[in-house]
């Protein structure tokens, strides 16, 4: 774990904002989608290439969506309800709660999942996108509020604002290049296990994977 000298020197208002795949939860949703439709080879380079940022991520979100048409949408429910929580996720979500904060969860993947998972973890503001069903299948469009390469930062502004808060003065967790925006705006950013390319943006990198590594530096934050 990395740390920065800057973060201990400034309070923190209480709002925390975390990504989900491959954060809260262990896995990539459009990837497990991929698996049950039987084109997770396809998918699984795109999304590699989105996470690392090597590619358009409103681009790679609605190639990879794509090829999810004709998906019956009850299996693609049965593959999100499949996805586990990462360890540490409920500890962490807990914690933070009892220190008064608010949560968020920004994703750029589907309410098929994040509405069970902001639900389990109980997160107050829970922002996704939606996948487009007809007769009963993916039609393999998408559309929501994060589909634009920085809609992150638009909904984390909004959010903070409405809070009365400075996004400065926040935290945020995520792990890949779709996390920049949020990271560029946070008061103190916390990489979990990311990718390369997120790290130069992070003030504390997590490395293990358990969320409850990051119960430490928020206990060592001066909190408003």
């Amino acid at each position: 774990m990395n740390s920065s000298n800057n973060i201990s020197q400034k309070r923190y208002s209480k709002l925390i904002v975390f990504d989900m795949d491959s954060t809260l939860i262990d896995a990539e949703s459009i990837d497990e989608l991929a698996r049950a439709a039987g084109v997770v080879d396809k998918v699984s380079v795109v999304t590699e290439k989105a996470m690392n940022g090597d590619i358009d991520y409103h681009q790679a979100l609605k190639d990879r969506v794509k090829l999810l048409k004709g998906l019956k949408l009850e299996t693609a429910q049965e593959a999100m309800r499949a996805m586990q929580l990462m360890p540490g996720a409920e500890e962490l979500v807990k914690h933070v709660k009892s220190l008064g904060f608010k949560t968020a969860m920004l994703s750029g993947g589907f309410t098929l999942s994040t509405d069970r998972v902001g639900k389990l973890l109980g997160i107050d503001y829970v922002y996704s996108n939606i996948l487009a069903v007809k007769d009963g299948h993916l039609t393999g469009e998408v559309s929501g509020p994060m589909t634009d390469n920085c809609s992150k930062e638009v909904v984390f502004e909004k959010i903070a604002k409405e809070m009365g808060f400075e996004t400065t003065d926040c935290i945020v967790v995520g792990d890949g290049a779709n996390d920049i925006c949020l990271f560029k705006r946070a008061g103190c950013a916390i990489a979990f296990n990311p990718k390369p390319i997120l790290r130069q943006y992070a003030d504390e990198v997590v490395t293990q994977k358990d969320l409850r590594a990051i119960i430490p530096i928020i206990d060592s934050l001066d909190l408003d």
